[in-house]
């Protein structure tokens, strides 16, 4: 069998995983693939015309937690927003498109990449306008963290996105202990 970039597809996850995560159903990013489109409306935005920051991380989560829902299939809560920046503005009449993937699993969380484009209605001109990693917990029913499906990480790129996660997460938990109380 031919595998992307000659090598066969590695699992993500974090090496402590129990074995109980092993026997989840692993997936490819591609499965939980997700993409938002709506136009900006004149109540989403500033007083210059342009959509509302606020506005725009509230899609973000909800574009997210779409793409990591459709992963695990499970209950979810917002663990963390890293590298949050907004680029351009988006202006009203304008459409926002927003597309989330899932970039790497760990043992009962996972990252979501969610890249933000604007689309001129008349001239169809996109524009990368805003990007986040966003981190979500799997609970079930009683709130109880629950572990997630590894992702199948085939690609070269898939591998970077990974790696790339699992230095955000380190570095997460690194200020976290800075800012816990003892």
């Amino acid at each position: 069998m031919e595998w992307a970039g000659g090598k066969p597809p590695a699992l993500c996850f974090a090496a402590c995983c129990p074995l109980k995560t092993m026997a989840l159903t692993p997936k490819r990013a591609e499965e939980s693939a997700t993409e938002m489109v709506q136009v900006v409306l004149p109540n989403d935005a500033n007083p210059l015309g342009f959509i509302l920051g606020g506005t725009v991380m509230h899609l973000i989560d909800i574009a997210a937690a779409i793409a990591c829902h459709r992963h695990t299939r499970s209950l979810l809560v917002t663990a963390a927003v890293d590298g949050l920046e907004f680029l351009h503005p988006i202006r009203v009449g304008d459409l926002i498109i927003l597309k989330s993937r899932v970039t790497c699993t760990f043992t009962t969380s996972l990252e979501a990449e969610v890249e933000v484009f604007s689309e001129e209605t008349l001239t169809g001109e996109r524009r990368m306008t805003s990007r986040a990693f966003l981190t979500f917990v799997a609970i079930d029913q009683d709130g109880r963290k629950r572990a997630v499906p590894p992702l199948i990480v085939e690609t070269d790129n898939d591998r970077r996105r990974c790696e790339e996660a699992h230095a955000r997460r380190a570095a997460r938990l690194r200020r976290k202990r800075t800012v816990e109380p003892t």
